[in-house]
């Protein structure tokens, strides 16, 4: 249902060629969005064969094939609207894949778990950066752009905590 809302509603906005659509969500909402370009493709099929969107073919430049165009159809703005009513209605539970590796950190020594942990904050931190740089991008949604760096800064300080007592487990280890 998001990757729906998402490309009707960047549709929304202008109507553009697949290439356009990919190139956007990679450079721009990657860090919240994940649509393989196959998939994009995929979607943009369906919703076209649902007459949400349309297809045009765009002139064929030099050698390059033709492109095809796509426009939100009006069936596809009331589409949209439901998609969006639907995803601003609901919770959905988040879960965090590296906590499984959270879960079973003891079976790894105090200094060995830090280095691993310092590694994934050193990650954490870039992509802190890379999405700070995104917010002062026009058309970039920026409540999402909040809404990510409100939870990399919680979990880096979460991280913070937990690479603390780390620290201290290795200290209390090494004084006995």
């Amino acid at each position: 249902m998001h990757r729906r809302l998402l490309l009707l509603g960047l549709l929304r906005q202008h109507k553009m060629h697949g290439y356009q659509l990919n190139e956007f969500i990679e450079r721009d909402l990657s860090f919240c969005a994940e649509v393989k370009r196959p998939t994009a493709y995929y979607l943009l099929e369906k919703l076209a064969e649902a007459g949400y969107i349309t297809e045009e073919e765009e002139e064929r430049r030099g050698g390059r094939p033709p492109r095809r165009i796509y426009r939100i159809t009006p069936r596809g703005e009331a589409y949209f609207l439901e998609l969006l009513r639907e995803n601003l209605r609901t919770y959905r539970r988040v879960t965090f894949p590296g906590d499984m590796g959270i879960a079973f950190i003891d079976a790894l020594p105090p200094h060995e778990a830090r280095e691993l942990l310092e590694e994934r904050y050193a990650q954490m931190r870039e992509m802190l950066e890379r999405i700070q740089q995104i917010s002062g991008h026009a058309g970039a949604p920026r409540l999402v752009i909040e809404h990510h760096i409100t939870h990399l800064k919680a979990e880096l300080n979460w991280l913070e905590e937990v690479l603390a007592s780390l620290a201290q487990e290795e200290e209390s280890a090494g004084e006995a």
